[in-house]
């Protein structure tokens, strides 16, 4: 049976409470990483001497040097991982329980010829707490990240090899164009929570940008599309209702009818 060694890469910027949160969440695992990977682009040393002045489990490594932003300071991550499974939890993420890592090595035993898997995961929308996330279809990419949440994907370590690393050529959008690019690889979904999402992540704060980087990777590689531009109508449509005077009594009437997951 293959020996599953899962790496979590953990990248942060100035923010050590939410660096402190995510090693909780990964300290809590009943089935330990086989390491943590901390990458810290500070422009201060609160995170580093943090790290260097408590007491860390052997399976926790740190790099603090400055980098050239969220895709570099992944790749430096994934450089430097030695599992075959690459999870990417950013700081102020946490895994959704102590059973995550349990749940995602008996899914990749399950199903040894997949490649990468996800799941579902918590996210604090319209005023409310909730669990989204379906399976990913690669004929429906031109969705882009709508139910696919990155931290919630285990990788193998060889489709970076295969496909390579993050580009650095986009701010937001990287994580959608890997999707792009490994799309047609076999998956499983995992139909139970794996993460809580910060609700601060750049994704989340800047939305309408991402939307654009997003369709700039989908172009890029597949070409114009009409589902892709009809899709991102849909998408700022509902981001600006959500964000409008009744957009919260709104969605919370979409969760009432189970409907958050669309």
């Amino acid at each position: 049976m293959e020996n599953l060694s899962i790496s979590v890469i953990t990248i942060c910027f100035n923010n050590l409470k939410e660096v402190i949160n995510t090693c909780t969440s990964v300290d809590k695992q009943l089935d330990m990483p086989f390491e943590h990977i901390i990458v810290d682009g500070s422009n201060n040393s609160e995170i580093a001497d943090y790290l260097a002045n408590n007491p860390q489990p052997k399976y926790r490594k740190w790099l603090s040097e400055k980098d050239k932003g969220i895709a570099d300071a992944f790749n430096k991550g994934i450089k430097r991982a030695l599992g075959n499974v690459l999870v990417m939890l950013n700081s102020g993420d946490e895994f959704y329980d102590e059973n995550v890592l349990s749940v995602v090595k008996q899914a990749f035993k399950n199903n040894p010829e997949i490649k990468w898997l996800h799941g579902k995961y918590k996210i604090y929308r319209g005023g409310k707490w909730v669990i989204i996330g379906k399976p990913f279809e690669s004929t429906k990419v031109y969705r882009g990240m709508r139910s696919l949440c990155h931290q919630t994907m285990f990788v193998r370590k060889e489709l970076h090899d295969k496909y390579g690393l993050y580009s650095l050529d986009f701010k937001i959008a990287m994580d959608y164009d890997f999707v792009v690019r490994i799309a047609f690889e076999k998956m499983f979904f995992i139909d139970t929570p794996l993460v809580v999402f910060e609700p601060e992540g750049t994704s989340s704060t800047n939305y309408l940008a991402g939307l654009r980087e997003a369709k700039k990777v989908y172009q890029l590689h597949l070409g114009m599309s009409w589902k892709l531009f009809l899709w991102q109508i849909r998408l700022k449509v509902l981001y600006y209702i959500l964000n409008s005077p009744i957009g919260k009594t709104l969605y919370a009437i979409k969760v009432w009818l189970k409907l958050e997951n669309l």
